[in-house]
């Protein structure tokens, strides 16, 4: 394969890890992770900061500071974007600790210290089991694994840095998406998920997040990834739900506690299918492992060959070295159970590193095909869980100890997962436009540090206000986390439903399917996948419609990864937004649904269906500029 050459050559050399980017990137990632753990314990979903970070430190670095340096946007965007990332994987399960506490007047609330320390920790080997993975991952199969965020916002960074035609692609897609946005989801003019039930056949549904983002992503990870996603969500949604309507009729079957007819077709996919998918995603995770560990191996193999050495390489190949980053798992790793208020001991440090490898090479994998924003870390969350109760419980360590214990060694690997993802992304974009590995690894140890400290102070004033399990702070992800190492230590977890994930899995995988894209289509709610899908159609009709030669389907190809780039960015920033006026009270001053003012879902869908027509004229409108201009 052809040497690949990123925008910025290795002999050259620009300002990078700056004070400037230091600090800019330190507040990116204190405000990302705040609004998104509010957003996160409200919707259970957070939204990439990687996009948003990058377009805020053009505005900041570039336009108002007049720094031109896009190495120095990138470390921006590095540091800023770990904040998002290390939200997700503590609001994923920490609020079990305080729910256990409102519960329980006997038992107290986690520290400051005991949050801030275990984010920090599981911040700091998620990014440390980056750096051998990193060739790879991203070097070895790069133009294989698309990393579609990471390639999104490397875009991003090169539309700022050449202008033109770029620049303007990049920001009509970033002004119309955060436009929609904001009528959807801050005016609430319309539903920004659209849904169906089908009464002639019970227990399935349909229906779609009518946002850009998704879209977005559905375009550039193309239309045969999108497939996968979308036949893991028939397969639950369309074969599997009906068939327990079917079969359950009357029973009640744990975990809901009402009869399987009178679930809703969320109640249905929340109570039953997760648990297959998570199953599922777990079996999916092992064979990816086991594919990969050759490739893993032998880039271990030439990182302990460079033991002590400085060989000459290239400034855009070097890490930290090998030594320092497995030195910097175990002393982390150890220091976990050093501190007094976390249960944790020598020996379940160890299976904190062994399952942490685990997923952070799995968590690192998967982004590459689907994105950080659709990562499933709470599935692999559940997984690690499931595991670490059972081996607790037979350890003989049981009640609120062993409970607690189930937790944290939960968050720890959660946040590694989350971690290991956003650091492959950004690793990625840096990739593209030069970027120095080493620095970028930094810069992501310095995020985590930052992030996790503020993460502590922002879940304490969040539970202060609302309590978690609250009508306005929900936190489902945490609740169904609780569930699971509660029903483990009790006994009554639902281990067919996981067990049918696993071998729905096997079966996949020897029919020859990438089991992964399809475990993560069951696993996440069908009204992720579909706008997913419709991207990946857009991608294949705008690059087939009277495009004869692979120049032409090139150009519309990047136009299309240009303005879906600036979708993804639009939609993440009014997110952000958003979330920020919610914390602040603001949101519902500005919602026109509470006024009257509601178009419905059929609303919801015209204003979709501008967004697809714009996205595809957008694209062909500068195909057709491009093509006036050759022939003048």
């Amino acid at each position: 394969m052809k040497q690949f050459k990123p925008y910025i050559p290795a002999d050259r050399v620009m300002p990078e890890l700056t004070p400037t980017s230091v600090i800019l990137g330190i507040i990116l990632a204190v405000v990302f992770g705040g609004a998104n753990a509010y957003l996160g314990l409200r919707v259970g979903m957070t939204v990439s900061a990687s996009i948003p970070a990058a377009v805020l430190s053009m505005g900041i670095v570039r336009m108002i500071m007049r720094r031109d340096s896009i190495l120095e946007n990138n470390m921006v965007q590095t540091i800023g974007s770990a904040g998002e990332s290390l939200a997700a994987g503590a609001i994923f399960t920490l609020p079990a600790l305080f729910m256990w506490a409102d519960e329980n007047p006997d038992i107290k609330p986690p520290s400051f210290l005991m949050i801030a320390f275990v984010a920090i920790c599981g911040g700091l080997i998620g990014v440390l089991f980056m750096i051998p993975l990193r060739t790879a991952l991203i070097v070895e199969e790069h133009g294989t694994l698309p990393f579609p965020e990471g390639t999104a916002c490397a875009e991003v960074l090169l539309a700022g840095e050449t202008g033109g035609h770029k620049s303007t692609q990049v920001f009509s897609g970033l002004g119309i998406s955060a436009v929609y946005k904001f009528i959807a989801d801050g005016l609430h003019l319309f539903p920004s998920e659209i849904t169906w039930t089908i009464p002639a056949y019970k227990g399935s549904g349909f229906g779609m997040d009518v946002l850009p983002a998704l879209v977005g992503v559905g375009y550039i990870c193309g239309a045969k990834v999108a497939s996968y996603l979308l036949s893991g969500a028939v397969l639950g949604w369309f074969v599997i739900m009906p068939l327990l309507v079917l079969v359950g009729g009357d029973n009640i079957l744990f975990p809901a506690s009402v009869p399987i007819r009178e679930l809703s077709v969320d109640q249905l996919w929340g109570n039953y299918v997760r648990y297959i998918g998570a199953g599922a995603v777990a079996a999916g995770g092992i064979f990816s492992l086991l594919k990969s560990f050759p490739l893993i191996a032998s880039t271990f193999a030439k990182a302990l060959k460079g033991f002590g050495h400085t060989d000459g390489n290239s400034r855009t190949s070097k890490d930290i070295p090998l030594p320092y980053a497995i030195g910097g798992i175990l002393i982390v790793a150890f220091g976990l159970s050093a501190f007094p208020d976390i249960p944790i001991n020598p020996v379940t440090s160890i299976l904190i590193i062994i399952f942490g490898f685990f997923f952070a090479t799995v968590s690192a994998r998967m982004v590459g095909v689907v994105g950080s924003s659709n990562n499933p870390v709470s599935g692999m969350a559940i997984a690690t869980l499931l595991f670490a109760t059972i081996l607790l419980k037979q350890a003989g360590i049981t009640g609120y100890r062993g409970m607690t214990s189930a937790i944290c060694i939960g968050t720890v690997i959660c946040i590694i997962a989350a971690m290991a993802g956003d650091t492959s992304q950004d690793l990625k974009t840096g990739y593209i436009v030069g970027a120095t590995p080493y620095l970028q690894q930094i810069g992501e140890l310095i995020g985590s540090i930052a992030s996790g400290l503020a993460i502590g102070g922002v879940l304490y004033l969040l539970n202060a206000a609302w309590g978690y399990g609250s009508t306005e702070l929900p936190a489902p992800q945490a609740t169904l986390m609780k569930m699971v190492v509660e029903g483990v230590m009790n006994g009554n977890l639902p281990w067919g439903l996981v067990i049918v994930g696993i071998c729905i899995a096997v079966v996949v995988e020897i029919l020859g399917i990438p089991v992964l894209p399809f475990a993560i289509g069951l696993y996440l709610p069908i009204y992720l996948t579909v706008p997913i899908m419709i991207g990946g159609l857009i991608r294949l009709f705008v690059e087939k419609r009277r495009l004869t030669d692979e120049g032409s389907r090139e150009t519309v190809r990047n136009n299309g990864i240009l303005f879906s780039s600036g979708m993804i960015a639009g939609e993440g920033l009014v997110g952000i937004l958003l979330a920020v006026l919610a914390v602040f009270g603001v949101s519902d001053r500005i919602n026109l649904g509470l006024m009257g003012f509601h178009l419905g879902k059929w609303g919801g869908c015209l204003f979709f269906l501008a967004l697809l027509f714009s996205m595809i004229y957008m694209i062909h409108k500068t195909k057709d500029k491009q093509s006036s201009n050759n022939t003048l």
